[in-house]
């Protein structure tokens, strides 16, 4: 059993997926119940994670993906997408939820649930971007990490036209707006990137104690 270092050695940018091999509905449920204990802001978790699997879908993302291979020959793409239209109400419905899972009065939750509203009541529609952006991108990175320990490759993907997915999969209607995207599945046999030695700045270089 690998540990988690050796785990993050194994992982790459696949390339090029075995389009024959595709993960289970556990291993699916496992990845998508680690991303969804992400780290997020506040806990409040201002994006979804759709998962596509519609092959007639990801031959139209694919071509908006500049014909990316992994668009189409991956397992499942997982398309990371923020709220857009982050208000107040998502505040109030994420402080109800905290109250009804913790067992406790909502009234308690009133400071935190007004903390929340001013972080988000002092941001402009540019501001709430990227702010919510952030968010998504922590849980990408929780999902390639999940993936790795699980033995599943991932490839996270920036190339492609945001527009043109928000359009595909409908998203302005429903408040959301496509951020970033992973392909995972399973490493083709002559994906010849797999035998690339990993290249990281070095510890010196990269972390620094003060």
């Amino acid at each position: 059993m690998m540990d988690i270092l050796e785990k993050l050695e194994w992982r790459y940018a696949v390339k090029k997926f075995d389009s024959t091999r595709k993960l289970t509905a556990a291993q699916l449920d496992r990845l998508t119940t680690a991303t969804r204990l992400s780290a997020s802001s506040y806990g409040l978790q201002p994006y979804k994670m759709l998962v596509i699997e519609n092959p007639a879908i990801r031959e139209r993302l694919k071509a908006a993906s500049w014909n990316q291979p992994q668009i189409t020959d991956a397992s499942q793409l997982v398309v990371f997408a923020r709220i857009s239209n982050l208000n107040e109400t998502h505040v109030d419905d994420y402080t109800n939820n905290i109250a009804a899972v913790r067992n406790i009065n909502p009234e308690d939750l009133a400071g935190f649930n007004g903390v929340m509203k001013g972080t988000i009541n002092r941001l402009d529609e540019a501001g709430i971007a990227v702010w919510t952006s952030k968010q998504a991108y922590l849980a990408l990175g929780t999902l390639l990490t999940a993936a790795a320990a699980e033995g599943i490759d991932a490839c996270p993907m920036e190339g492609f036209d945001a527009a043109q997915y928000d359009e595909i999969l409908g998203l302005k209607e429903k408040g959301l707006a496509t951020v970033v995207i992973a392909a995972i599945g399973f490493r083709a046999e002559d994906d010849v990137m797999q035998h690339a030695k990993k290249v990281r700045k070095p510890i010196a270089e990269l972390v620094e104690l003060i």
